[in-house]
């Protein structure tokens, strides 16, 4: 950067300075005075505040950036700075306009047709640099005899002479204070009878001290091989550490398996439990009592949604009925089978609504198990095959039943069966009441329930043991849409 393009910022804030009318013709007895002047200052008092000042915007100065600042010294004008020789200094100027040097000669370079302009142009030039040179060589000078770096503006200046001046002030109190402890130290004269306490105290202070310099010897040799014990027990920590570290890796690596176990545990466990829901369910599966549902629907037995029996004031159809026989008969024949048990004297032949009743010892017969509710002269023999059927059923269910209470001492059927009458009421329809034959149908339903628990629990292991539930007909609502329901029942 050339002199004449330098510019001065300020070395606390950076803002740009500018340079004081004062300082542009300075010459070397003025330079040795700045610089005793600076010297002095050093030693005793610091005028900084008094270089830079600011300038309002638009004074007629070196205007350089929004804030400008001048040097205020009062230093008169003394010439140039006597080290800073510009290479072009223009001795004189003839009238001509031609520059010349000190023995008048014409200079090499310029041609005589050079204009008076042009040469105050590279005069002021020549003087703007001169000045700028001189004026760093004086920041320069100055900010090595300091440790503040020139030049300053007005507000870092202010800023540097309050901490200047708290530091005078603190610097000021320290000294009273050891100006107050030297008056009090001179004041206080020690005496002879003083001074020989004193040192007596000395010595036995020093000898004190010998002992615990021994004393501190000694310490310094249990410090010693405490250390030495320390390095050991580092390297056996080292070692433990390597240890721990092996015994971690495998307590993890036994953590893993163990949560994999656990894991394989707990899923074995939950299969285990499904699968004993499973087969618990199964176990309380009955398929006899999903195939055959027996309930009742007011004063009638019911099985499997059909009524058996009929009311003088509940009218029920003989295809109803017939369906009903065809059904219990199919359960009394599937208990039979299931139970490996053969009936004797007679023979069951399920056909649904049309089923019979083979009598196959004797006087070998077949009898219909189903009515069609005609009572004339002519149907008077069906309807008496009918009974016999009947009461072929009854024959069968007490078979069957004696041999349930063989098996199970604690099973005894509710309702005792003799010949055509089970209870206190006749199976027989002829020359009966309906009422009395609905119930001996319910009775025989009854006792078909019971057998068909005791068949179902026959499988299992405690076949011995078993217990009825209940001494009476389960409740089992019809599902078909001809269900009438007793609000008595």
């Amino acid at each position: 950067m050339s002199a004449s393009s330098r510019q001065f910022l300020c070395q606390k804030c950076k803002q740009p300075l500018g340079i004081d009318e004062s300082l542009q013709d300075i010459n070397s007895a003025a330079f040795d005075l700045l610089l005793g002047a600076r010297t002095n200052q050093d030693q005793g008092r610091s005028d900084a505040s008094e270089s830079f000042v600011m300038l309002p915007k638009g004074a007629p100065s070196d205007t350089l950036g929004s804030h400008t600042y001048i040097a205020r010294a009062s230093i008169p004008p003394l010439g140039n700075y006597p080290g800073g020789k510009v290479a072009s200094t223009l001795s004189s100027v003839n009238g001509s306009g031609v520059a010349q040097g000190a023995n008048g000669a014409r200079k090499p370079g310029y041609s005589g047709g050079v204009s008076g302009d042009h040469l105050d142009q590279l005069t002021n030039r020549t003087a703007k640099a001169n000045r700028l040179r001189t004026t760093g060589k004086l920041f320069d000078l100055m900010s090595a005899k300091s440790d503040v770096d020139h030049p300053l503006c007005q507000e870092c200046t202010d800023m540097l002479l309050d901490a200047l001046a708290k530091q005078l002030r603190d610097v000021s109190r320290e000294r009273d204070c050891y100006i107050d402890f030297l008056r009090t130290v001179n004041s206080n004269i020690v005496g002879d009878d003083e001074m020989e306490r004193l040192e007596n105290d000395i010595k036995t202070i020093q000898q004190d001290e010998t002992t615990s310099v021994q004393a501190l010897r000694d310490i310094e040799e249990q410090q010693k091989k405490v250390q030495d014990e320390i390095a050991l027990l580092e390297l056996e920590s080292l070692e433990l550490d390597k240890e721990e570290e092996r015994y971690w890796q495998e307590c993890n690596e036994f953590q893993l398996a163990l949560q994999n176990f656990h894991n394989e545990r707990d899923s074995i466990n939950l299969k285990y439990d499904y699968d004993s829901r499973q087969l618990e369910k199964l176990h309380k599966t009955n398929v006899y009592n999903d195939t055959f549902c027996i309930g009742h629907d007011g004063h009638f037995a019911t099985i499997n949604g059909f009524r058996l029996g009929r009311l003088p004031t509940q009218h029920v159809d003989w295809p109803e009925i017939n369906a009903a026989w065809g059904q219990t008969l199919l359960l009394l024949h599937t208990i039979a089978n299931k139970l490996s048990f053969e009936f004797k004297t007679y023979r069951l032949v399920p056909l649904g609504s049309f089923s019979r009743i083979d009598k196959i010892e004797g006087d070998r017969a077949s009898y219909e198990l189903y009515g069609s509710g005609e009572f004339g002269f002519g149907r008077m023999f069906l309807n008496r095959r009918f009974d016999n059927a009947m009461v072929a059923f009854l024959n069968c269910l007490q078979q069957l039943g004696d041999y349930a209470e063989q098996q199970g001492p604690r099973l005894e059927l509710p309702y005792k069966i003799n010949k055509d009458r089970i209870g206190d009421a006749s199976i027989k329809l002829q020359f009966s009441q309906d009422e009395i034959w609905t119930k001996a149908l319910k009775y025989t339903l009854t006792n078909t329930k019971w057998i068909l628990a005791y068949a179902s629990s026959s499988a299992a292991s405690n076949m011995t043991s078993y217990t009825p539930s209940a001494p009476s007909l389960p409740i089992s609502r019809r599902s078909s849409p001809a269900v009438r329901s007793d609000p008595q029942a």
